[in-house]
């Protein structure tokens, strides 16, 4: 009689996501960042207010029922600008991390895939760019590059790939000594193939959780940047340049909610994603597999 065949064990992805479940704060991450971009996305179906929605007669007014969040100094509602600067702050980061993740894989890719004379010029041009200081290094792109949110998406870009570029460099250097790559290198595989074929599978865990840790890292950013107005520049909301009209001594004092509420939200939504990375790090790491 023939035995019946195992069931198939699940692979290292549906692996890496069971471990993700586990993870209690990471799980909590993902829910309270789900609820902020669905009510970002979907506010002014819902609210009866505009981001830059003028009401002259509730100036500086305070939380209510028909100011959720209260007003700021000239009428505009801070529930729609919080919504409203959460809806760029999550496009700069987003946009920026995609270009940054591109740029970094690429170069480190290249690096290890691409011969010697190709690592040796790649590394020591990475090793220039993380010489330089990153504050300085941001003021003077933020000040070249002006204000706004594509030359915001820019600055942050070219300012957060090298970390990638090495980590992936790092991967394919191992993974490029061993037999499969070598037949294709043999069979005359191109360095395209070797890049979307090889590289790009093998540097999948590295660029998820690079991804994950660097958008909470690009609203930091950004909203560094808009405090110092060189990020998104008013009348457009953002968290940074709604905390930056917050920072006067009276409104610190007397109006709390023009930047308790901002400010809030920015804390949350980068503890939220922090989470989220810590929790996938931990799951993609080889050496859960042996616990």
């Amino acid at each position: 009689m023939l035995a019946r065949p195992s069931a198939r064990s699940p692979g290292p992805i549906a692996r890496s996501l069971h471990r993700f479940t586990l993870n209690n704060a990471a799980c909590l991450g993902l829910c309270v960042i789900a609820l902020m971009i669905l009510a970002i996305l979907s506010y002014p179906l819902w609210w009866s207010f505009q981001p830059n929605d003028i009401d002259l007669l509730a100036m500086n007014a305070g939380p209510g029922a028909k100011h959720w969040f209260g007003t700021d100094g000239v009428g505009r509602d801070i529930f729609a600008r919080v919504m409203d600067g959460g809806r760029i702050s999550l496009l700069v980061a987003i946009t920026s991390t995609v270009i940054s993740a591109i740029i970094g894989f690429l170069v480190g890719a290249v690096s290890a895939l691409a011969g010697r004379w190709a690592d040796a010029v790649t590394m020591r041009f990475v090793d220039l760019v993380m010489t330089l200081p990153p504050v300085i290094f941001l003021l003077v792109l933020a000040s070249i590059a002006g204000t706004g949110i594509w030359p915001t998406v820019l600055v942050i870009s070219l300012l957060s790939w090298p970390l990638l570029a090495r980590m992936v460099r790092s991967r394919l250097l191992e993974l490029r000594e061993r037999d499969f790559v070598m037949a294709a290198r043999g069979m005359g595989a191109g360095l395209p193939h070797l890049l979307l074929r090889h590289g790009l599978p093998n540097s999948i865990d590295i660029l998820v959780v690079f991804a994950t840790l660097q958008i909470a890292n690009a609203i930091l950013l950004e909203a560094g940047l808009s405090f110092l107005g060189l990020g998104i520049a008013p009348p457009a909301a953002s968290w940074g340049n709604m905390l930056n009209a917050a920072r006067s001594t009276a409104v610190l004092e007397q109006y709390p909610w023009q930047w308790l509420f901002p400010g809030g939200a920015l804390v949350l939504a980068v503890l939220a994603i922090n989470f989220i990375g810590d929790g996938l790090r931990d799951a993609f790491d080889p050496r859960a597999e042996l616990n």
